[in-house]
């Protein structure tokens, strides 16, 4: 008992010693005051100054003002308030929580000179802060105009109002002198030569000064703004991680050349492509497609030459509907596998189509049945699907990599029997049509052209409209739900050959000429010409033939 009480008094003191003590509550003054971060320099004296740049109090309250819009609260400071063509710097007025803080020092006298400077600080909170106009945009570029220009005069005149001088302006006569001599008034103060006479006598002449002759007379006048960029973008420039330097030297000047070199840049494995017009075809892949043959399954690339044997041209559905889906997936993902057995014609009656190398089908008369057909169908969809639908429903190559779609259907989806709709898009060759009645006409010889044309192929512009018309009838009525007979077609061949008659007897005295004059204005070849009369014909009997039915 005697040692807790010795020890009790000990405890009570360094608890006393170590408490916080605890500061006295002051009052918040509710008053509030309103603050503008004034980009610049304000001297208790240039406060005047200072409010005036910024369009003046009234402009301020409407700022500051309770409910005021969006655009009563944009603050303009006008570094020149007089000058009307200087741009302002663009404020806004920004909610706030701070205090307004009034600090008053004192200093105590000093005894003697050499004694340190002893002050005494006290604060005081005057205020709340609720809003403040910060300027945090970037200043617009500044154009300066000749102020001795007429209608700068008149601007400053419109800018004071002043009535005299308004009706005094007269427009200049316009004298075309947009570049006019420089009088001595106008040059600059000349450079004193150097001390040294051997520094002037080596200074490149280039580099020495000279005395502009002419300036420039377009008066030009600054618009209301010149950027409404008013964030600087954070533009992170930065070397690509990619690049390498690669020196390269000149064998005849032994200068070395450094360039950057993109290790990681795609490299290209498209197929050969040329146009109708050119004189040969190709025989062999290009180089950097066949740099690339050791990335490619060797049993498939052979599977494809033999089926380029059998049949010298294909299109992309006509050929992926010869393998499994796999295969099939594997040839389309390949980048490089079609470019080293076929290349591609940009144009011409067999475009889009993947031929044979050395195998040219404007020359070979049988190559007619490998001609393409292409119709657009109107009604089918042509915004612009996302990336995931265009990965699952292709028109022309992804439906017959469907796993959900029947092998039967995949393998016959190029193939147009008149009976059967396997797409919404039209695209056919001729091999591939096996309609009774196309098949006769495709296959007659009687009306084929000598010449390969680079529009209708081998065969005549009349016999290509009639195959092309009956296939387009056929095609849109099996997309409207009815099987379109033969003796519908022969009518409407009957209609259009009969009306094209009598259109080509109406124009007989009124013939295109096919020239480079005629072809500059618009005017098509004739065999163009009739084929686009005989298609519009075709067109409307089929709608007459659908409205009578």
């Amino acid at each position: 008992m005697d040692s807790m009480d010795v020890d009790q008094p000990e405890a009570s003191t360094s608890a006393s010693s170590n408490a916080p003590i605890e500061a006295r509550p002051l009052p918040l003054p509710s008053t509030p005051f309103y603050v503008v971060e004034y980009p610049g320099r304000v001297k208790p004296t240039s406060v005047p100054e200072a409010v005036k740049t910024l369009g003046g109090l009234s402009s301020l309250e409407n700022a500051f003002k309770r409910g005021a819009t969006k655009a009563e609260t944009l603050v303009e400071l006008h570094l020149r308030p007089d000058n009307p063509f200087a741009h302002p710097i663009p404020g806004s007025v920004v909610a706030s929580n701070a205090l307004l803080m009034k600090v008053v020092k004192r200093k105590k006298k000093r005894r003697h000179p050499d004694d340190p400077i002893v002050g005494h600080y006290t604060t005081e909170v005057v205020g709340v802060i609720p809003k403040t106009v910060r300027f945090r945009s970037m200043a617009d570029y500044q154009f300066q105009p000749d102020m001795d220009d007429p209608l700068s005069k008149l601007r400053m005149a419109m800018e004071h109002m002043d009535v005299d001088a308004l009706c005094e302006y007269k427009i200049p006569e316009e004298k075309y002198d947009y570049t006019i001599t420089v009088g001595e008034q106008d040059l600059p103060t000349a450079p004193k030569p150097p001390a040294d006479p051997e520094f002037a006598m080596n200074l490149d002449p280039q580099l020495r000064p000279t005395e502009p002759t002419t300036r420039s007379n377009l008066r030009l006048f600054p618009p209301p703004i010149f950027s409404r960029q008013t964030i600087p973008q954070v533009y992170n420039f930065k070397a690509n991680t990619a690049s390498v330097a690669s020196i390269t030297v000149d064998e005849e000047t032994g200068e070395e050349k450094k360039r950057l070199i993109n290790r990681m840049r795609w490299k290209g494995y498209g197929p050969a492509t040329i146009s109708f017009t050119d004189a040969t075809v190709p025989t062999k892949p290009p180089a950097v497609v066949e740099s690339a043959r050791d990335q490619v399954d060797e049993k498939l690339l052979k599977r494809l030459e033999e089926h380029f044997d059998e049949r010298p041209v294909w299109t992309r559905m006509s050929l992926f509907n010869q393998f499994a889906q796999g295969e099939a997936r594997e040839i389309h993902n390949s980048k490089v596998i079609l470019p080293l057995v076929c290349y591609v014609f940009q144009d011409g009656p067999w475009r889009d189509t993947l031929v044979k190398f050395g195998y040219d089908p404007r020359k070979i008369n049988e190559a007619r049945f490998y001609q393409r057909l292409y119709f657009r169908n109107a009604n089918h969809p042509i915004a612009r699907p996302s990336v995931t639908t265009r990965r699952q429903d292709r028109s022309t190559t992804n439906v017959l990599l469907d796993p959900t779609a029947g092998e039967g259907d995949r393998k016959t989806s190029h193939i147009f029997d008149g009976k059967t709709l396997t797409k919404e898009t039209a695209a056919f060759q001729l091999c591939d049509i096996s309609d009774p009645m196309l098949k006769g006409m495709i296959e007659d010889e009687s009306d084929l052209r000598e010449t390969c044309d680079e529009r209708d192929g081998w065969y005549t512009t009349y016999a290509f409209e009639r195959i092309k018309g009956v296939l387009r009838h056929k095609f849109f009525s099996l997309l409207q739900g009815h099987v379109a007979p033969d003796d519908e077609c022969w009518k409407l061949l009957e209609n259009v050959e009969g009306a094209a008659t009598k259109s080509t007897a109406i124009s007989k005295g009124h013939r295109l000429r096919a020239g480079k004059h005629n072809m500059a204005k618009g005017a098509l070849r004739p065999e163009d010409a009739a084929a686009l009369r005989l298609k519009t014909i075709l067109d409307r009997n089929a709608k007459s033939l659908t409205t009578q039915r």
